[in-house]
């Protein structure tokens, strides 16, 4: 995410909040309120509908920011990964996400151009996370139980885990890091944790 978050307020002119566009070539803000609580989101298209809310005349002087941001805007946590943050920004259609803390206030944002850099990750970086923060270390497996193969951010799973019910877990597990966009599931286990018992057969029991 950018930390240095240009912003506005409710009552920022919105001429001034063209000036903050256009002098940092960017093409949508947060618009905040005075504890820095982030209370919409402000885009070019927003500015557009601004400018034609009364057909064929300029914008009314007294127009603001509050008046043509879309709210209420949906906000990340800086815990929040990549890939969470990328589906919310595809699944609601927006260009970027306001970062806020536990008490809402604004700490960052994040574009689609930020997010895009994180899945240039090298594979080799990747295949290195799986195997040391995910197999041997979440997992407390062998480094060498699970094969781990990484080509263009997709991560191919091969080898075997301990107990059936594992499988699910490193999967999701590996779906959650940066840079991944795909993984093939290879797996197989030693142990399947997840049959149902059968109970002993009793004399005299139907």
């Amino acid at each position: 995410m950018t930390r240095d978050v240009v912003r506005a307020r409710r009552m920022t002119p919105f001429k001034e909040v063209v000036r903050l566009l256009d002098h940092h070539r960017i093409s949508g803000l947060p618009v905040v309120d005075s504890d820095d609580k982030v209370l919409g989101v402000l885009s070019g298209s927003d500015l557009v509908h601004g400018q034609t809310h009364r057909a064929g005349t300029a914008p009314s002087p007294s127009l603001t920011a509050g008046d043509v941001m879309s709210s209420p805007a949906i906000t990340v946590h800086p815990e929040q990964t990549v890939p969470d943050a990328a589906r919310l920004m595809e699944r609601r259609g927006v260009e970027r996400l306001p970062v806020v803390d536990e008490a809402d206030r604004l700490i960052g944002i994040a574009t689609r151009r930020d997010l895009l850099r994180v899945f240039l990750r090298a594979d080799d970086d990747i295949r290195r996370q799986v195997t040391e923060e995910i197999v041997v270390t979440a997992m407390r497996l062998p480094s060498d139980a699970v094969r781990v193969a990484v080509h263009d951010g997709v991560v191919t799973l091969g080898g075997r885990v301990e107990a059936r019910s594992q499988m699910p877990e490193l999967v999701h597990a590996v779906w959650r890091l940066d840079g991944v966009v795909g993984v093939m599931n290879g797996l197989g286990f030693r142990i399947d944790d997840r049959e149902t018992p059968v109970l002993p057969h009793r004399a005299g029991s139907p």
